[in-house]
């Protein structure tokens, strides 16, 4: 057995998402297009239903998609990874969140994950006949914290 080496090399530390967890999903044949790549718009809708949630959690109820920025896509996603999305909150306004949502994915046999996306997403809170309604104060979320910190 070779020991472990004792100097920590910046390629031993990986860059980690951002945000919390929100949702883990594997990229199935069925989410591909007829040349076998994975759809961009398929990721795009699951990055779309990490950020909802987490604005559902955060606003306390129905909100909806007004719109997205910058996203870019960095790296393909194959048949068979597991795609995670990670949500962090930017900002909180009257009745509007800002998310970024990060995706990354990991092949079936490696530990290592690689970034493939990121976006933010603009959301607002409406109310029961769909209008905007205020976002209310935040309480400490049961699974872990979704706003940024100031760092």
């Amino acid at each position: 057995m070779t020991p472990a080496p004792s100097d920590a090399s910046p390629a031993a530390h990986p860059i980690l998402p951002a945000g919390v967890p929100m949702i883990r999903t594997i990229a199935m044949p069925s989410d591909t297009n007829p040349s076998g790549d994975i759809f961009g718009g398929w990721l795009m809708a699951q990055m779309d239903l990490a950020a909802g949630n987490a604005a559902a959690r955060r606003a306390r109820g129905r909100c909806v998609t007004i719109a997205v920025d910058g996203m870019a896509f960095l790296s393909p996603v194959h048949v068979g990874d597991e795609v995670s999305l990670y949500a962090r909150m930017l900002s909180v306004g009257r009745t509007s969140m800002k998310i970024l949502v990060e995706a990354w994915r990991r092949p079936r046999h490696v530990f290592d994950s690689v970034q493939v996306t990121k976006a933010t997403f603009t959301f607002v809170a409406i109310d029961e006949t769909g209008r905007p309604r205020p976002v209310p104060e935040e309480i400490s979320p049961p699974l872990g914290k979704l706003e940024c910190d100031d760092a």
